[in-house]
């Protein structure tokens, strides 16, 4: 199931890194806000269009094609790094120690692995769609409008591409823990408790009244 999780940070080039790599999460994840954003204006105005005039939004489809990769694999890095993606943590929120630690490594190499794979894959599409030598270098198109694919495709591989930087920092940071036995590593979701998250809504909740 999906949980609260916290990030520790320190002065560690791990932890550094980890914050550099953030920026450029929460900026792919805010064009990913923007896209399902600008889906509700595009809506409004094909529904408003048919509604008010008889004539709804040319491409609206095409449009909705064009930007749903930004709005499903643009913020997933983000996601990863504050662990809030759907997960079954019935045993392992059980663990303890190294064999937490290992657990969790072994889990992140297994998603580095197949998010290679689908690096891989994703980008051969994008080539595929992708050629100078032909009309707005496309290949292919949206079939209403003529809307060139390629650069859907290539926000593919560019997503998981940072999705794989995460899991790498991801692989030191629970490598280092098991290794060291660390009882809170950085740059690493550590999965809160009830009485946990509870104690970090009444601190947000006070933050905000003080201000």
């Amino acid at each position: 199931m999906a949980g609260s999780s916290a990030v520790l940070e320190d002065d560690s080039l791990l932890s550094r890194l980890d914050r550099h790599l953030l920026k450029l999460e929460t900026f792919f994840a805010l064009l990913s806000g923007l896209a399902v954003f600008s889906l509700m204006f595009l809506a409004a105005y094909s529904v408003g269009g048919r509604k008010f005039f008889a004539a709804p939004l040319s491409g609206y489809v095409d449009y909705i094609e064009v930007l749903m990769p930004l709005i499903a694999v643009m913020g997933i890095a983000y996601v990863q790094r504050d662990g809030s993606h759907i997960r079954m943590d019935m045993v392992i929120g059980k663990l303890k120690g190294r064999a937490l630690w290992g657990a969790e490594l072994l889990s992140v190499v297994l998603i580095l692995l197949l998010m290679i794979a689908l690096t891989m894959g994703s980008w051969a599409h994008f080539e595929r769609s992708f050629d100078c030598a032909r009309p707005l270098c496309s290949r292919d198109s949206s079939i209403d409008i003529g809307l060139p694919i390629w650069p859907s495709k290539l926000i593919v591989p560019v997503a998981f591409s940072v999705m794989c930087l995460r899991l790498g920092l991801q692989v030191w940071g629970y490598g280092r823990a098991f290794l060291l036995n660390l009882p809170s590593p950085v740059a690493v979701p550590l999965v809160q408790s009830i009485e946990e998250q509870a104690r970090a809504e009444v601190d947000q909740l006070g933050d905000a009244d003080n201000g």
